[in-house]
């Protein structure tokens, strides 16, 4: 069998990989959107352990981290490789509209689900007008 080399291949496949294109995206894509008081982010993490999912909040930076480890044997003949293995992080920086105290996440079909409620003190509320109409006479 005849084969052609590219000896630019594997720079080229772990550039996708790490930084990721229009046909492959990063290895921690995400869909973020606000919804009935709280912002929802949902990372695609497929085949990754909830064990080694770790999330981190420091001030209003959260800090996403998981780790997907390959499954095939050592000692496996690899004929293709094309998923992206080994640690990922991902950064987001949160408003100040949003209460980081109360974060819940839910990992579930290889999708990571956080949950942020926005804080009270953000939340649009109405502010009663008082209306002042009676006069007062004046002696003069």
């Amino acid at each position: 069998m005849l084969m052609r080399t590219d000896p630019f291949r594997e720079l080229d496949r772990l550039t996708r990989q790490v930084l990721g294109n229009a046909a492959l995206p990063a290895a921690m894509p995400l869909e973020a959107w606000r919804q009935n008081g709280e912002f929802v982010v949902e990372f695609d993490l497929p085949g990754v352990d909830p064990g080694t999912i770790d999330l981190g909040v420091e001030r209003n930076v959260l800090t996403v981290r998981a780790e997907r480890r390959t499954r095939r044997p050592e000692q496996a003949e690899v004929v293709a490789d094309e998923r992206a293995q080994g640690a990922f992080t991902r950064e987001l920086i949160l408003g100040d509209a949003l209460d980081t105290e109360k974060i819940q996440a839910d990992y579930r079909d290889g999708v990571l689900t956080l949950r942020v409620p926005v804080a009270e003190e953000a939340k649009p509320r109405k502010i009663a007008v008082q209306a002042s109409g009676s006069k007062k006479e004046i002696d003069a």
